[in-house]
């Protein structure tokens, strides 16, 4: 009988396994003489007052990992694994803590550490503004916080912080809300409620309709307080993250019960200082104009001379007098490009108030 060339011996799976454990062995001793090279860098990152979290630098070795990847090994997989070496890395280098609208497992607490990874020290808040407050006053190097979903729109809130707040934009996250039923319970049969934000319930009504008619709906503050309501009620289910199924110990009975599927949440990092040109960034700003006729106009105008991508614009009440706006702008480009620095000297002379908010790598997604 002629052997399969796919088939494999005992002493050949041997052979493998231990080739495998060389190679790991081989890495092992490759992050331990890359944490020396970081430590150094720490080292005059802290002599010369360098940011110690650069996002200019984490989007280079993103790029880096796109153009010598073969594909032998998942992309986003070498990212995830990249994202912790990064995390660890810092910690090496200054041990930063980041505040986050919490409670913990909420996905504002997912998009934090899928920026930051795992290693660092997270400060759960319960408000946005207390986010903000933390990195004002030092409490946090860094915050995490809501900016707008495909579904439900702008988080107001967020926008509104920025206009007497001296906080930057630093970086954006952009991540799929997946919804999960979460439950101790084993089976669907033995849900008699089930708990989430208004939001995740709303988003899942079509779900819950064909698979749960009867049971009862119960709205919280947040997904993880209804993860940590179904941890002691077997027969309640929570909507909420993966994470919090790992952080209250649930079962996923369920996964992607969201009615549409694309359902994205883009997430602001803030802190103190604007970081460097990436090469592909973007630079966000708000402003006020005066009250004449085309004054929008005016404002935009330069932007289109200058073949600047307005990617978005928002406008909010200024609540300072009655029809009176604020707008809020992104826009292609870094703040250190001559382009943008010229169309915004040309804007000033039209606007009450400018004021611009931070120039950050583009999320690919963006």
């Amino acid at each position: 009988m002629e052997r399969d060339d796919n088939t494999i011996s005992i002493e050949e799976l041997d052979e493998l396994r231990k080739k495998i454990s060389d190679i790991d062995v081989k890495i092992i001793k490759l992050l331990e003489d890359r944490a020396e090279l970081v430590k150094k860098v720490g080292r005059f990152k802290r002599d010369n007052k360098i940011p110690f979290y650069s996002p200019d630098r984490e989007t280079k070795v993103y790029q880096m990992i796109e153009e010598n990847a073969s594909g032998s090994y998942p992309i986003k997989s070498l990212k995830t694994i990249f994202r912790e070496i990064m995390s660890a890395s810092i910690r090496l280098e200054e041990p930063l803590t980041i505040s986050y609208l919490g409670p913990e497992a909420t996905f504002t607490h997912q998009a934090a550490i899928e920026r930051f990874g795992l290693s660092l020290h997270y400060t759960p808040e319960e408000s946005i503004e207390d986010v903000f407050m933390d990195v004002e006053q030092d409490r946090a190097d860094f915050g995490v916080v809501p900016i707008e979903n495909s579904i439900e729109g702008v988080v107001n809130y967020t926008l509104d912080m920025f206009v007497n707040s001296s906080v930057k934009i630093v970086s954006e996250i952009i991540i799929d809300i997946k919804h999960n039923l979460l439950s101790k319970a084993d089976r669907l049969e033995n849900i008699k409620s089930i708990y989430s934000h208004p939001n995740a319930l709303g988003q899942c009504k079509g779900w819950i309709k064909k698979h749960l008619p009867n049971v009862l709906l119960f709205e919280t503050t947040s997904t993880a307080k209804a993860a940590k309501i179904a941890e002691k009620d077997e027969t309640a289910a929570a909507i909420a993250s993966l994470a919090a199924s790992d952080i209250y110990s649930l079962n996923i009975l369920a996964s992607g019960i969201e009615d549409k599927t694309n359902n994205i949440t883009r997430f602001l990092v803030i802190g103190r200082e604007i970081p460097k040109k990436s090469g592909s960034d973007k630079t966000s700003f708000m402003f006020t104009i005066k009250d004449r006729v085309g004054a929008l106009y005016q404002i935009l105008e330069p932007f289109y001379k200058n073949s600047i991508n307005l990617t978005r614009i928002e406008s909010r009440p200024s609540k300072q007098k009655n029809w009176s706006y604020i707008f809020y702008v992104d826009i292609d480009g870094h703040i250190e490009d001559e382009k943008i620095q010229s169309s915004l000297k040309e804007i000033e002379k039209f606007t009450v108030f400018l004021k611009i908010l931070g120039s950050y790598p583009k999320s690919p997604r963006g």
